[in-house]
């Protein structure tokens, strides 16, 4: 084909209508990829700046516009042409995406906030519960020196050292049945002396 049949290619293209948005999206919703390619061209633009006026992040209107066409190109099946024109329905699904993006980032600060207060509080619960429990061992001990001796040795050697009743009996020299009467008398006097509800 020669140069002039080259240029009459070019005039009769240059002749052939733009199909409207409305004529694209119905194609895209047939899956046509030239369609979609065309309907690309006619709204990124507007749906890039919708974008940015909604989240003023350049970076951000970026991904909700890319998020948007690629939206379209799933969805342009539910574009009822009775409820609007073509672009309209875009950028509305535009609106909502940057909108969403918009939340999602507030309720994402929103939980970060809470978790730094979570955490601030959370080394003072820390030294609140060592304290309480220095208090509560301080008390322990103060009730156990109240006790006789047979009763003190007969519960520490059960409670804290781990020991049977068979087994203090053996160290104390006396026999099991005592072991257990001096351990229950001592735990009624400490429960008492602590203050512990029955």
């Amino acid at each position: 084909m020669g140069e002039r049949g080259r240029l009459r290619l070019r005039s009769d293209e240059a002749a052939a209508p733009v199909p409207s948005a409305e004529e694209l999206l119905r194609r895209v919703a047939a899956g046509d990829e030239a369609a979609f390619a065309g309907l690309y061209d006619l709204v990124a633009g507007p749906v890039l700046g919708l974008a940015t006026r909604v989240l003023r992040d350049r970076a951000q209107a970026e991904e909700v516009a890319q998020e948007v066409l690629v939206e379209v190109w799933r969805k342009a099946a539910r574009y009822a042409p009775e409820r609007g024109s073509a672009l309209s329905w875009v950028l509305t699904v535009a609106h909502r995406r940057a909108v969403d993006r918009v939340r999602a980032h507030q309720a994402g600060l929103e939980r970060d906030e809470r978790a730094a207060r979570m955490d601030v509080r959370r080394p003072f619960d820390e030294v609140t519960e060592s304290a309480l429990a220095g208090l509560d061992r301080l008390r322990v001990r103060q009730c156990l020196a109240q006790l006789t001796d047979l009763q003190r040795e007969s519960i520490v050697l059960a409670y804290y050292n781990g020991y049977t009743y068979p087994e203090v009996a053996e160290v104390l020299k006396v026999a099991p049945g005592t072991v257990k009467t001096r351990i229950r008398d001592g735990l009624i006097r400490l429960r008492d002396c602590l203050g512990v509800d029955r």
